[in-house]
């Protein structure tokens, strides 16, 4: 199947909007926690909760806000451009393609996996760039497209190792839907092996440290499960918001029914794979948001002949959802402001990138109120423990949460301890004394998981710190 003509100029065109707009929101606010804590760790082949990809990353530009970004920037820019792409490999025209760049440009996706350095924002590359070449080995027959999916694939494994859960998902969909005799194709079997080959150091890692990710799924399911299995459903529907959501499940149909997609309609049950895979883990709600952007590409050939002839219901919703997008992913708001709307209940992304710098003030303070029993500072999570890294550099500060814990311990001498976060009342016995001398606050009344949190001073630990330490270990 030859495909229309791209629509290179209107498809770039979104994408350059998306990183302008994402360039201008990178300074405001400040670092959210997961930036703050890929900085602070020492460049590895792997992690207890993640490949090494991100922390390299933060590690070279952490110090620097809009450059650190500018990775998740390029990225979100680059999913515009695969959205086109994937309109146009599905038969979709010009207009089509123009249209589902511009829409998904608009969507919260994009925006706020895009504004901020996260794994999530690679993903928006990964998987449906490797949906992008599986379709275009199909529906063209260039089954060399296969060994490029496989390439993608292995690399993003430095990113998540998730990305393998894709690959099965489109294994299952040929062994099902065919066409079968894929399976056993040398370009298939070839690049399946590519993926294996490139991503061999992470298993490697993960199998030499006795599969860490493994025990962080599981700490992960424990902790969040209940809830994700409920919010996995609404992001689902304003992900890419209520709008795109009816474009999106047209798509999921048309893969199931058309017969001039038959040979690409393993995508549709590698989709419902992750969802139920998301759902049954317990994970991470927002997993099967990066497969759906190749569902919204299939979804947006079938609604746009309608959308010119129904353009006066379209072109509403269409900018009602990008203006809800942007205000609940961006940073538009003024800081002062934000607080007293529903925006950081609605999105953590925003909530977690205000009050560090006032947070570490207060942490300071602390701990010079103490300085002459030369004290040591210990966080609850990783985002406290990161925050006093950048800002307050030099403050001894330790943590038990994820990769923090194995970073370093607080050596046996130290003998006053400011504990900072709701970890506290689980340690405090751990000391011979304890004393809350402070809350955390904002000062502009974002409710972010900071936010009133207790600084104490605690003196005397019970035990040597290497008998201790475990004891503040955890994975969430």
């Amino acid at each position: 199947m030859t495909p229309p003509p791209f629509a290179r100029k209107l498809v770039l065109a979104a994408a350059g909007v998306v990183a302008f707009v994402l360039t201008a929101a990178s300074p405001r606010y400040g670092y959210h926690r997961d930036e703050l804590y890929f900085r602070m760790l020492e460049p590895a082949w792997g992690y207890v909760d993640q490949p090494p990809l991100v922390p390299l990353i933060a590690g070279a530009l952490g110090d620097h806000l809009v450059l650190m970004r500018a990775p998740a920037t390029i990225a979100a820019a680059c999913s515009v451009v695969l959205v086109g792409l994937l309109v146009r490999e599905l038969g979709g025209s010009s207009r089509a393609q123009a249209w589902g760049a511009w829409t998904y440009a608009g969507t919260t996706v994009c925006l706020n996996f895009g504004h901020v350095l996260l794994t999530s924002a690679f993903d928006l590359v990964a998987w449906p760039l490797i949906c992008l070449c599986v379709v275009r080995a199909e529906l063209r027959d260039r089954p060399r497209w296969w060994l490029v999916a496989g390439v993608v694939a292995g690399l993003a494994s430095y990113n998540r190792l998730l990305v393998a859960l894709l690959l099965v998902g489109i294994a299952l969909g040929l062994l099902l839907h065919g066409p079968r005799r894929r399976l056993l194709s040398p370009h298939v079997l070839g690049g399946a092996l590519v993926a294996l080959v490139l991503a061999l150091p992470n298993v490697l890692y993960q199998a030499g440290h006795d599969w860490p990710q493994l025990a962080m799924g599981e700490a992960l399911a424990e902790n969040n499960a209940s809830d994700v299995r409920v919010f996995m459903w609404v992001l689902l529907v304003v992900g890419l918001g209520p709008p795109m959501a009816y474009v999106w499940v047209r798509g999921l149909v048309a893969l199931w029914r058309r017969p001039d997609w038959a040979p690409v309609r393993f995508l549709a049950p590698a989709f419902v794979l992750v969802v139920v895979f998301t759902f049954v883990s317990g994970a991470q709600p927002h997993y099967p948001l990066f497969p759906l952007i190749a569902v919204f590409a299939a979804g947006v050939v079938v609604v746009h002949p309608g959308v010119h002839r129904w353009r006066w219901v379209w072109a509403p919703l269409v900018l009602v959802n990008v203006w809800v997008a942007a205000v609940v992913s961006l940073p538009v708001l003024p800081v002062d402001v934000v607080g007293r709307t529903p925006v950081p209940a609605m999105n953590m992304v925003i909530a977690d990138q205000v009050g560090w710098p006032t947070y570490v003030d207060q942490v300071r303070a602390v701990a010079s109120s103490v300085a002459q029993e030369q004290p040591v500072v210990i966080t609850s999570n990783y985002g406290e423990a990161g925050a006093i890294d950048r800002f307050a550099s030099e403050l001894p500060v330790f943590s038990g949460q994820n990769a923090i814990f194995d970073r370093a311990r607080p050596p046996d001498s130290a003998g006053t301890v400011v504990m900072v976060g709701f970890q506290y009342a689980a340690v405090r016995d751990l000391f011979g004394s304890c004393e809350i001398v402070d809350e955390l606050d904002n000062g502009v009344g974002v409710d972010n998981e900071e936010q009133g949190a207790p600084v104490a001073v605690c003196r005397a630990p019970v035990a040597p710190w290497s008998e201790l330490w475990p004891e503040f270990r955890h994975l969430d």
